[in-house]
């Protein structure tokens, strides 16, 4: 048998970085679950379209190793974030945030797959899987670094890459704030969360 594909492995430089400080990388584009919403972390809809991305991530896995003989492992929850106004992050004003919650997948995984295992979900009663697409992101040169702490604490690190970083290094925005999470929300202490916060950007 085959071993199974671990994007944390696969993609190392990417989805297990140690730097604490901001590095420049540069990403290929990568294929996703992608489900779009709005609101706070904490709403309602955030953790609805959560159990709804999952509803369709596991299907796909075990959908995709049947037809391909392929494995892979569950990959980290991601999300990307924007508004209006980009002070809403460094201000921490969580209600006016738009996302976009994305799970990776294996170049392997076709269309058909994908949508059996969307029918799995919607079958299950996951109204909000209806929404899910395929999707490919194209990031390219971003600003990335490790963050260990609670959620509310990254406006302040944000803030430092917006305002002293980027302008520093003669970069400014190129795509969406993108938050990788290494660890699990229910279950870990807030100070010792792992987030990997990642900033597309291009020469001013």
């Amino acid at each position: 048998m085959s071993e199974k594909l671990d994007f944390k492995k696969y993609l190392k430089s990417f989805y297990a970085p140690k730097n604490s400080d901001f590095e420049l990388v540069e990403l290929p584009p990568l294929r996703y679950l992608a489900l779009d919403g709005s609101g706070s972390p904490e709403s309602d809809e955030f953790s609805m379209a959560i159990q709804a991305l999952y509803s369709t991530v596991y299907p796909l896995k075990f959908i995709s190793k049947a037809a391909t003989g392929k494995d892979y492992v569950i990959p980290p929850l991601e999300a990307l974030w924007w508004a209006e106004d980009y002070s809403v992050f460094t201000e921490n004003k969580r209600t006016s945030w738009k996302w976009t919650l994305l799970s990776i997948i294996p170049e392997w995984v076709t269309e058909e797959h994908f949508n059996a295992a969307l029918a799995k979900a919607l079958a299950k009663g996951s109204d909000c899987a209806a929404s899910i697409e395929l999707r490919f992101i194209t990031e390219g040169l971003s600003y990335q670094a490790l963050y260990t702490g609670p959620f509310s604490g990254e406006g302040a690190v944000l803030s430092t890459l917006h305002d002293v970083v980027m302008p520093e290094n003669g970069y400014t925005f190129n795509g969406l704030h993108h938050e990788i999470y290494l660890s699990d929300m229910r279950r870990t202490a807030p100070d010792k969360l792992k987030t990997i916060l990642r900033q597309p950007v291009k020469p001013l």
